[in-house]
């Protein structure tokens, strides 16, 4: 069965290594919180506020260990007016066993304002950070 994951982060600036950091310690954060093992992804999305530019946070992913072969793609989220700056958001679409309700979705920093229906679940089920 094919599933997909969230997550999201903020950094503070637009710099290249906190973009690349934040980006990886949010992956990391989602397989460690589903259990995932590496072959079971299936691809990766990547999207970043228009105010991130400094580097492609999909790099850092690739550069994981056993992630070469893995499908991952970097665009830019939609410039809403007064939405969170400083964001990236992940989607990982993995196959798995797990049911819809088991998935730990995984917001951090100020990000965890995206979604608090799913942060909030079961003593803040989703929130790593």
């Amino acid at each position: 069965m094919i599933r997909g994951i969230r997550g999201a982060t903020t950094v503070n600036e637009n710099e290249e290594n906190e973009i690349m950091d934040n980006t990886r310690n949010l992956v990391e954060t989602m397989i460690s919180a589903n259990n995932i093992d590496v072959q079971s992804i299936s691809h990766v999305l990547i999207s970043v506020t228009k105010d991130l530019n400094a580097g492609f946070p999909a790099k850092s992913v690739r550069e994981m260990p056993g992630w070469s072969f893995v499908p991952v793609m970097c665009m830019t989220e939609i410039d809403v007016p007064g939405s969170l700056e400083n964001c990236i958001r992940v989607m990982m679409v993995i196959n798995t066993e797990a049911k819809q309700t088991d998935i730990q979705h995984i917001f951090q920093n100020n990000a965890v304002r995206l979604r608090p229906d799913l942060v909030n679940m079961e003593g803040d089920k989703g929130n790593e950070g």
